[in-house]
C-alpha cells in the first residue's frame, strides 16, 4: 500500500526510544482508577487523532467529557492522513497528539516508527485475543466486517450466494459490486483458499465484469438503490445503517469472514498522558462499546450482544497488509483494474 512508504523515510530519533509514561501505561495497582481519573482531570484534556467521522466521534466524547469531566479534542482525517500528520510532527520533534483512534494498519505504521506504546487495561478481559495484537501497543475497540450485501427486491432467497464460489454463478454477470480497493481482504482471501486457488477465484471473479466503486457506503447506497443487485464486499454496518431505515438491502456473512480492525492507543510521547489511557479505557470499555454499537458500528467487545460479529471470523492481519502490501495491491490492480493504481476511500 503507498501509504506505507512514506514510512521508511522517517529513521529511528534517540527521543521516541524510551517512554515517560510507560510505568503510567503498565500500572495495575487497586487505585489505578481513582489515579488516572484525578490525573486526567488536572491535565483537563487530550488531543485525540481518529478517522472515525465526526458524525460517529463526537456523541462518543461528549458522553466521555459527560462522564469525567475532560475533554477530548478531536482532529478527523483519512487513516492515511492521520498517519503522515503524527509522521511528520514527531519528525519534527513535535508531540502534540495524545491518543489515536484509527484503522489497523495504519495503527502498525504508528507502533513501528516507536509512536505508540503498550497499555494496560482492566478492559482487555472482555475483548477477544484476536483484536489485540502480541506487542499489544494498540486494541481493537471495532471491527469493519467484510461480508456480501445484496438488494432484498432484485435478489431472490433461493438466490442468495451460500459461498464465494457462487459468486461465480452465470446469473451475476454484470450484476456483481465491488469495492475498488478491497486490497487487505483480497490478499486475505487468496491466502485463506492457498495463493493457485485463490487467484484462480478471483480471475473468474473478474471475468463476471463486476462494477468497482470506491467507498463502502457508496457500494451500500448501490446496492439499496438497486443500482447494483449485489456486492461481493461490503462493510456489514454499512449495510445495517440501511436496513434500520427500512432500505431493501440485508447482509450476509460467507466463509472464510475477514474482519479489519480499528483501535485504540496511547501516544508514548503524549503531554496528557492521564486523559490519554483514560479515552482509552472508556472506549473498550461496556459503555463506550455500546456507544459504538449505537452508532451502529461493530464493537470489538465480546460482552456488547450485537448480530454484526456473531459468527466465525478472521481478523485480517495489519503486520501482513504492510509487509506484503506490494505484492497484494499489483496483482488487484492487474486483475481488477487494468493495471491502474487503487484509489482509496476517505476513512
Amino acid at each position: 500500500m503507498r501509504l506505507f512508504l512514506a514510512v521508511f523515510a522517517l529513521i529511528c530519533v534517540s527521543a521516541w526510544a524510551q517512554s515517560p509514561h510507560r510505568d503510567l501505561y503498565l500500572y495495575k495497582g487497586p487505585d489505578r482508577e481513582k489515579r488516572l481519573l484525578e490525573g486526567a482531570q488536572k491535565e483537563k484534556r487530550a488531543v485525540v487523532y481518529t478517522s472515525l467521522n465526526l458524525k460517529d466521534s463526537v456523541p462518543i466524547v461528549q458522553a466521555f467529557k459527560k462522564k469525567y469531566g475532560v475533554e477530548i479534542e478531536l482532529w478527523r482525517s483519512s487513516s492515511e492522513r492521520v498517519l503522515q500528520r503524527a509522521l511528520t510532527e514527531a519528525r519534527a520533534g513535535r508531540f502534540a497528539v495524545d491518543g489515536f483512534e484509527l484503522n489497523g494498519p495504519e495503527m502498525e505504521a504508528l507502533y513501528r516508527e516507536g509512536l505508540l506504546e503498550e497499555f494496560w487495561s482492566p478492559q482487555l478481559v472482555n475483548i477477544p485475543a484476536q483484536a489485540i495484537p502480541k506487542h499489544r501497543h494498540y486494541v481493537a475497540d471495532r471491527l469493519n466486517f467484510f461480508t456480501i450485501a445484496y438488494n432484498t427486491r432484485l435478489v431472490k432467497p433461493d438466490e442468495v450466494p451460500n459461498s464465494y464460489q457462487d459468486l461465480l454463478d452465470p446469473r451475476w454477470m454484470g450484476r456483481l459490486g465491488l469495492e475498488a480497493s478491497e486490497v487487505d481482504w483480497f490478499g486475505s482471501m487468496v491466502k485463506a483458499m492457498g495463493e493457485t486457488r485463490g487467484l484462480e477465484f478471483f480471475r473468474k471473479l473478474a471475468l463476471q465484469k463486476p462494477q468497482l466503486r470506491t467507498g463502502h457506503t457508496l457500494m451500500g447506497g448501490l446496492v439499496a438503490s438497486g443500482e447494483i443487485p449485489l456486492a461481493a464486499s461490503l462493510y456489514n454496518h454499512n449495510a445495517e445503517r440501511l436496513i434500520v431505515t427500512g432500505a431493501p438491502i440485508k447482509w450476509k456473512a460467507l466463509t472464510p469472514t475477514f474482519g479489519r480492525p480499528n483501535a485504540v492507543a496511547v501516544a508514548k510521547r503524549a503531554e496528557r498522558p492521564y486523559a490519554a489511557l483514560l479515552f482509552a479505557d472508556f472506549m473498550l470499555s461496556l459503555e463506550g462499546q455500546r456507544l459504538i454499537k449505537e452508532r451502529n458500528r461493530v464493537p470489538a467487545s465480546n460482552k456488547v450482544d450485537s448480530n454484526l460479529n456473531d459468527f466465525p471470523y478472521q481478523m485480517i492481519d495489519p503486520a501482513v497488509v504492510i509487509d506484503e502490501a506490494d505484492k497484494w495491491e499489483k496483482l488487484w490492480s492487474q486483475i481488477f483494474l487494468k493495471g491502474q493504481a487503487v484509489k482509496r476511500e476517505g476513512e
